[in-house]
Parts: structure tokens; sequence; C-alpha cells
């Protein structure tokens, strides 16, 4: 029987001295500021940039978990990537690639898959799209029945200022960014001058429009699924404890406490997994990622971000098809710590996201 050949799609995260690519600005991996904060001189397009993007270790990783089912064939996302795969032509691709331009970025390895016939793992392009498009995602999340804090576009040259009646607290987001990029400390806003003032730097700093969501007071968690359809199973619920943050920290995952206070000298012990929950909570979470998963046609992984409102109501902040796999266990990564806390280690993690895209195709593992 012939060996699988593996597609590997995904993109490097440059390094400080590398020429970065299409010429955008490098990350600034430690910022200038002796409090751990933001300067507010500081564009955090010049330091986000590349966040969702996968460092050399988490390649390697995933390329030795994925030789245990066949020959594995590098593919970066760049440029080339359609020439690359038109040549090659795997029997399927294992797809992490983030995309760097527009907001259709995450759609664009599946899509030209798909023009080319060729299998592959993860969400299709419509999914990737409406994932990170907040605003329709939450659209569909409402239209479903899905909890999902009160939301407001601002900065689109179309709709209004915030409105009047809009509940602050809020949270001021990048319309189109993962991975907390442009949700630093500045993005939680109490009146609407902050607000107005946040939008402004969103749309400057990143040239899309701004999404502004109410802020919920509650317990903050993420959801990791496997699988599809029926089958599709929630691991481990992992918390998010804001108490594990510096003092004076506000209780929001943003970009400091993902990229500037916790370090590999002194990582932050901010996730508890799994959480501590009441059977009825447990299983309201669960229902809802699974609700909110499924709503947006998520295939074969996936996670759910979730808060808890005033009366402990879950919502689903959004949805990441493409979640972030750090294989070291000392680093605060979500959906290998679900994993691990359901008896599933990193190599079994990326075959069995394999194993399902193949169970999909019909395709034997």
């Amino acid at each position: 029987m012939r060996e699988l050949r593996i597609g590997f799609a995904y993109n490097e995260k440059p390094s400080e001295d590398a020429e970065p690519p299409s010429g955008q600005p490098l990350p600034v991996d430690r910022l200038p500021a002796s409090n751990g904060a933001v300067p507010a001189s500081l564009s955090p397009a010049l330091h986000d940039r590349f966040a969702e993007w996968d460092e050399p270790a988490t390649i390697a990783a995933i390329e030795a978990a994925l030789r245990r089912r066949g020959t594995v064939i590098r593919m970066e996302a760049d440029t080339d990537f359609p020439a690359k795969l038109r040549e090659q032509l795997p029997d399927i691709v294992f797809n992490i690639a983030e995309g760097l331009n527009g907001p259709n970025r995450e759609a664009h390895v599946p899509a030209i898959c798909e023009y080319y016939g060729v299998p592959y793992t993860a969400s299709d392009p419509l999914t990737l799209a409406l994932a990170l498009d907040k605003r329709r995602a939450k659209e569909i999340f409402r239209a479903r029945g899905v909890c999902t804090p009160a939301y407001v576009l601002v900065g689109d040259g179309a709709g209004p200022d915030l409105p009047a009646s809009f509940p602050l607290p809020a949270v001021v987001k990048p319309l189109y960014e993962g991975s907390s990029m442009g949700i630093s400390e500045r993005a939680y806003c109490t009146t609407p001058e902050q607000v107005a003032a946040r939008v402004a730097e969103v749309v400057g700093e990143y040239d899309e429009p701004a999404l502004v969501e109410e802020f919920l007071p509650g317990r903050e968690f993420t959801v990791a699924i496997l699988g599809n359809g029926q089958t599709a199973r929630v691991l481990p619920i992992v918390e998010i404890r804001f108490d594990a943050l510096p003092a004076g920290a506000l209780p929001l995952y943003g970009y400091e406490a993902k990229w500037i206070w916790d370090t590999a000298d002194q990582p932050l012990q901010i996730f508890d997994c799994p959480a501590p929950l009441e059977p009825p909570l447990a299983h309201a979470l669960e229902s809802a990622a699974l609700a909110a998963y499924h709503a947006l046609g998520c295939r074969d992984w996936g996670r759910v971000d979730m808060r808890l409102d005033a009366r402990g109501v879950p919502h689903v902040l959004e949805i990441n098809p493409l979640p972030g796999i750090l294989p070291d266990p000392r680093q605060n990564s979500c959906f290998p710590k679900a994993a691990r806390a359901a008896g599933i280690d990193y190599d079994e993690l990326i075959c069995t996201v394999l194993d399902s895209a193949l169970a999909r195709y019909g395709m034997r593992p």
C-alpha cells in the first residue's frame, strides 16, 4: 500500500533579523516598557503583525507528528504556495496557515486546495472567513440562538457612532484579527470618549473597522472541540485565571497577557484545566460551544472563547477554527493543554485531526 503523502501548509513567524514578508514590519518580542504594558507611542501593527504565525519549534513538532501517518511535504503558505501545491499534489494538506493580507486571509490555502481538488484538514474557506469577521460570526450566532455579547461596528464609514444606549464598559477590537491582535489594555473602555479614541486607533493602525463589544464581568473559558457532526467532542474546559495577572491588570486575556507578561522564564499560571465547574455550568458551556462550532460549520477541530455575563450565562466571544498549538507543555497553549487533560499527547492530537479529515473524505488513515 502506498504511503500517504501529506502536504503541510503553514506560516513561519519571521525572526527579528529576517527580511519580513511583503515588506511588512517585523514583530517585537519584548517591548521597551518597564511595567510590561504596551507603550502608547508604539503602534500594535508593529508588534503583533505576525502574532498568529507559528514558531519553527511548533512547525517542527507538527511535522514530526504527521510523520506517524506518512511522508510530509512542507509547503509554506507564501506566494509560491499555488505552484508548490500544483507540482506536488499531495494526498491531503494539513493546514495551519493563517495568511497575511485581507479579511479572507485564513481562507486562502483551503480555497487553493479546493481549486486543485486536494483534500485538506480543518474548516472550509467560508467558515474561516466568517470566523475571522467577528460581526458576521455574531450575526450567525444570534440567528442560531447562541448567546454572544452586545456589539456594534464602528469606523466602517457607513455605520453610526456608538449608540447612546450601548452598555459600557466595552472592549474595542479590530474586526478581522485573531490572537488578541489589537486587544491591549487600551481596548477596555469605560466612556464613549475612550471608545471613540480607541476606535480611531484601531482604524488607523489596522485599516479596518472596529467591533465594540459589551464587556461581560463573569468568568472566562475556552473550549476545545475535536471532530465533526454528532461525533464532535468537547475536551476538558480551560478557565482563564485573572488573579494570575500582574497586580492592577484588567480582567482581560489580551495582548499583554498572551505575549508580554507570559514568558518562558516566568510563565503565567493563568490556565486552570480542567476548570473547576459545577455540572450545570459545565453542561451549559459545552452546549454553547458545540452550538457555535456547528453554527459556523467548523470541521475537525476548533476553539471557542466564552465568558459569563452577570447572571452566569455563557456567551460566545469568538471561535478559532485554526487554534494555536504550541507543543511545549510549559507554554500556555489552550488546545494542547485541554488535550493533555483528556489523556491525548501532542502527536496523537495532530494525528487525530488528520484522521478526522481523512474520514470526511472517505480516505483510510
